[in-house]
C-alpha cells in the first residue's frame, strides 16, 4: 500500500487563501474560510475539509457567495441575536458569531446567535475547540434551506438536509467534540462515493420507489431517491425527530428556512455558547464531565472493540499527529483543485515527505 502524501497544514491554509483572494474573496475572510477548511482535514472530517474549497471557489466565480462585508443584525436583546449573513461565506460568519457570543456568555451564562442567509459553514467540529478552549461549552447546528436529501421516517419524498449538530464539551484534559447527523450518512460521503462508483457498506439510501439501499446514485434518479434519518427503517423515528429539533433552531429561530423560496447552496445556522461558570461553576461542571468521560473511556469493550472511545478522541489524536507529521489529504482532493490551480497561476503545495 502506498504512503499517503503529506502536507504542511499552514502551507494548505495558504494555498487555499490565495486562492479564495485570487478568485475575488477579502483576503481577511479566505483566511478564516481556509483555516475552518484545513481544520476539518486536521480532524479527520475530509468530506468537509479541502475538498470544499472547489466548490467554494466555483461559488465565488457563478456570484453565489458575497466576497466581503459583515452580517446585518436583525435583532440584538443581549443574550439573544439574529443576524441576516448576506450570503458571506460560512466560515466567516460563524468565526464572527463565536467573537460575539463569548463576552454575551460571560455576562448572562449563555448566548444564542442564529444566522439567516448564510453559505455554507463547512465542518462543525472544526468551530468547537475555538469554544472548548475558552472553558465554554458550544452548541452547533446548521440545515440548508435550498436542499432536501433526507426523507422523513415513514416517507420517501425528501424534506430535510442531514441537519448536523455538535457540541463541544470542555473537561479538565481533552474535550468532548460531538458532530453528528440527523441522517445516517452525508450528503459529501455520498457524492463521493457515487463519483467513484463505490456504494455503502450496509442499506442507508431508499430509491424512489423506497426500497433500502446501498447505492448512493439513487440520489441522482429522476425521481430521486433519499438518505435514511439516523435509526434507518426499524429507528428512523430518532433522527427524524432530531431533524425537527435542528430545524425549529435554525429555520425556526431565524424565520428563514424551508417555507421560503430556495436562494442557492448555503445555510440557517443555529450557535449557543454556555458559561459553565455561570451555573455551578467551571471546577463542578469538569468534574461531572471528567467522570462521564472516565467511566466510558474504563468501560469493557465488546468483542472487536480495543477500547471505548470518547467523541473527538480520535479527532484530536489525528490533529495532534497531522500538525507534527503533515496533513494526509483524501486521494480525491488535490485532482478536484488542478483546474483552480492553473486558473489563478497558484501551485499546490509540495508533498513535505516525496
Amino acid at each position: 500500500m502506498m504512503t499517503a502524501h503529506r502536507y504542511s497544514a499552514p502551507a494548505l491554509v495558504r494555498y487555499a487563501t490565495d486562492l479564495l483572494g485570487a478568485a475575488g474573496m477579502d483576503r481577511t475572510l479566505a483566511a478564516v474560510v481556509g483555516e475552518t477548511l484545513v481544520e476539518g482535514d486536521l480532524l479527520g472530517h475530509d468530506t468537509h475539509g479541502l475538498a470544499l474549497l472547489a466548490p467554494y471557489i466555483k461559488q465565488v466565480q457563478d456570484g453565489a457567495m458575497a466576497l466581503s462585508g459583515s452580517a446585518d443584525v436583525v435583532s440584538d436583546r443581549g443574550a439573544s441575536l439574529l443576524w441576516d449573513g448576506r450570503r458571506l461565506p460560512g466560515p466567516w460568519l460563524v468565526r464572527q458569531g463565536l467573537d460575539a457570543l463569548v463576552p454575551r456568555a460571560r455576562q448572562y451564562g449563555s448566548a444564542t446567535l442564529v444566522i439567516r442567509r448564510s453559505h455554507h459553514i463547512a465542518c462543525l467540529a472544526a468551530y468547537l475547540l475555538r469554544a472548548t478552549e475558552q472553558g465554554l461549552m458550544l452548541l452547533l447546528a446548521s440545515s440548508d434551506p435550498a436542499v432536501a436529501s433526507v426523507a422523513p421516517f415513514g416517507g420517501r419524498r425528501a424534506v430535510f438536509t442531514p441537519d448536523p449538530i455538535a457540541a463541544g464539551i470542555p473537561t479538565s484534559g481533552s474535550p468532548l467534540l460531538v458532530d453528528i447527523s440527523s441522517s445516517i450518512v452525508t450528503n459529501g460521503m455520498s457524492a463521493r462515493l457515487q463519483k467513484a462508483g463505490r456504494q455503502f457498506d450496509h442499506d442507508c439510501m431508499l430509491d424512489a420507489q423506497g426500497e433500502p439501499s446501498r447505492d448512493p446514485a439513487v440520489l441522482a434518479t429522476d425521481p430521486p431517491g433519499t438518505i435514511m434519518p439516523l435509526g434507518g427503517q426499524e429507528h428512523g423515528h430518532k433522527g427524524f425527530g432530531l431533524a425537527l429539533i435542528v430545524e425549529a433552531l435554525t429555520g425556526g429561530l431565524a424565520g428563514h428556512g424551508r417555507a421560503d423560496p430556495p436562494a442557492g447552496w448555503g445555510a440557517t445556522v443555529f450557535m449557543t455558547l454556555y458559561d459553565p461558570s455561570a451555573f455551578a461553576g467551571a471546577e463542578a461542571f469538569e468534574r461531572q464531565t471528567d467522570w462521564i468521560a472516565d467511566a466510558c473511556r474504563g468501560n469493557p469493550p465488546v468483542p472487536g472493540v480495543g477500547a471505548v472511545r470518547m467523541p473527538g478522541d480520535r479527532g484530536m489524536a489525528r490533529r495532534a499527529e497531522q500538525l507534527t507529521e503533515g496533513v494526509a489529504l483524501h486521494a480525491s482532493i488535490r485532482p478536484m483543485l488542478d483546474e483552480c490551480s492553473e486558473r489563478y497561476g497558484i501551485a499546490f503545495p509540495s508533498s513535505i515527505n516525496g
